[in-house]
C-alpha cells in the first residue's frame, strides 16, 4: 500500500545561501529554504563513488571466482568468500539511492538481479536430502548454462526463484547454513572435477558461478555509468531540477529506513522466526548488510561518503529548523547503536529473547526515522511518497 504524503509549499525555494539564511534569522525574519543545488551536485558526486566502489569490489570477487573455478582449494575459497564480504559494504550504502525510479530501479532496472532475496537454495543446486535439484542439476532441462538462460530463469515462476545476484554467488560461496554458530559450509571439492569432487555437476557449478559473477559485474557498472559525472546521462537530468532531485533522495532515504530495512529485512525475520528470511542467511553477514543500509540512509542526510563530507540535506535543514536537525542526527545515530547491539548471527539473534528484543528496538528506531524524514520533508516544503 503507498501511503501519500502531501505537504503544500508555503513558499518558492529561494536561491539564498546557508550564510544569508543565517543572517535573516537574525535580523528576526523567518528564515527561508537554502538553495539545494550544492546538495544535489554533493548527492550525484556520492552516488557515482559509492557505485564506483561497488564495482572494484566486484572486480575484486570476480578475479578471486576466477582463481577458485581454475583451482578449487581450501585458500581459493576463503579468498572468494572474503572477497564477496568485502564488496557487500558498499552496495549496502547504496541503497538509499533506490526507491524513485533511478538507472537501478526503473522498469529496465537490474536491482532485481543484483540484490534479491529471500533465495530459494533448490532453485539453483542441491540442498540437504536433493542431491539432484536446482539448474546446475537439472541437465535436462537446462543442457546449456548460459547468461541468457540465468538471467531469463531469475524470479521466473516465484520472487523466491533467484538465479543471479549477490545472493546466488552467497549460495554457492557457503552452500545452506546448517548451523547455529557459524555461515554454511560448501567443500571447496564441490569445484573438484578430477574425480575426487563432492556433490554432482562441478564442472556445471564452477560454470554457474563464473557467469553470474559476470552477470552481476556487468549490472553494476550500467549503473555506475548512469551517474558519471559529466557525461550525458541520468545524473545529468537529475540534477537540472534541484527541488525534484531532493525529493527524490528524500524518498530514497525513506523507503530504505522504513518499508525495506525496518520491515522487509528485519521484522519479516524476527515475525518468522526463519533464518531464510534473514538477508545474507548462508555467510551470516546480515549484520553487516543492516549497519551498511542504516549507513546509507544517514549518509544522503549528511553528504558524506567514504570519509568525506560535504553539503548535505542537515544544512538545509539547519538553516531553518536547527532543533529538526539536532532531533534527525540523534535519531540517525541512535539507529546505528541498536542495530550495533543486535547479537551476532542475526539468524540466533531472531530466536533469543534478549536478540528478539534488541531487533525489535532497531525496529523502532528506524521507524522513528522514518517519520524524521516526514518532518524533514515537510521543512523543506517537498512532497514524497514513501511505501508502508
Amino acid at each position: 500500500m503507498k501511503v501519500i504524503i502531501s505537504i503544500t509549499p508555503r513558499a518558492l525555494f529561494a536561491s539564498a545561501t546557508l550564510a544569508l539564511a543565517a543572517a535573516l534569522t537574525g535580523c528576526g525574519s523567518d528564515p527561508e529554504p537554502a538553495d539545494p543545488t550544492p546538495v544535489v551536485e554533493r548527492y550525484v558526486e556520492m552516488v557515482h563513488d559509492t557505485y564506483e566502489d561497488t564495482v572494484f569490489g566486484v572486480t575484486t570477487l570476480k578475479g578471486t571466482v576466477d582463481d577458485l573455478t581454475a583451482t578449487p582449494s581450501e585458500a581459493s575459497l576463503k579468498a572468494a568468500r572474503d572477497a564477496w564480504i568485502a564488496a557487500r559494504p558498499s552496495y549496502g550504502e547504496s541503497e538509499s539511492y533506490r526507491f524513485y525510479g533511478g538507472p537501478i530501479d526503473d522498469e529496465d532496472g537490474p536491482e532485481g538481479r543484483i540484490n534479491a532475496w529471500p533465495l530459494d537454495e533448490a532453485f539453483i543446486d542441491y540442498v540437504e536430502g536433493a542431491p539432484e535439484v536446482g539448474i546446475i542439476n537439472q541437465l535436462q532441462s537446462f543442457p546449456d548454462i548460459t547468461k541468457d538462460i540465468l538471467i531469463s530463469q531469475n524470479e521466473k515462476g516465484g520472487e523466491k526463484n533467484i538465479a543471479t545476484g549477490y545472493h546466488a554467488v552467497e549460495f554457492l560461496l557457503w552452500g545452506q547454513d546448517q548451523s547455529t554458530t557459524g555461515p554454511g559450509a560448501r567443500p571447496y571439492t564441490d569445484y573438484v572435477t578430477d574425480g575426487t569432487g563432492t556433490a554432482e555437476n562441478q564442472d556445471r557449478r564452477a560454470q554457474y558461478l563464473t557467469l553470474v559473477t559476470d552477470i552481476l559485474l556487468e549490472d553494476l557498472i550500467s549503473v555506475e555509468v548512469q551517474w558519471e559525472p559529466g557525461a550525458d546521462n541520468y545524473a545529468a537530468s537529475f540534477a537540472k531540477d534541484p527541488k525534484d532531485a531532493l525529493g527524490k533522495m528524500l524518498k530514497g532515504m525513506g523507503s530504505l529506513s522504513g518499508a525495506e530495512l525496518s520491515r522487509e529485512r528485519m521484522n519479516n525475520a524476527l515475525q518468522e522466526q526463519d533464518q531464510e528470511e534473514e538477508h545474507s542467511c548462508f555467510s551470516d553477514n546480515t549484520h553487516a548488510d543492516l549497519v551498511a543500509n542504516a549507513t546509507a540512509v544517514q549518509n544522503v542526510y549528511l553528504g558524506r561518503y567514504g570519509g568525506e563530507d560535504g553539503p548535505g540535506i542537515d544544512d538545509l535543514v539547519a538553516a531553518t529548523n536547527p532543533d529538526l536537525d539536532a532531533q534527525v542526527k540523534a535519531d540517525l545515530d541512535a539507529v546505528l547503536g541498536a542495530i550495533d547491539a543486535i547479537p551476532q548471527p542475526f539468524d540466533q539473534a531472531i530466536v533469543s529473547e534478549d536478540g528478539r528484543a534488541k531487533i525489535q528496538a532497531a525496529i523502532d528506531a528506524l521507524q522513528k526515522v522514518t517519520d524524521d524524514i516526514v518532518l524533514v520533508a515537510a521543512e523543506l516544503e517537498v512532497t514524497i511518497n514513501l511505501e508502508e
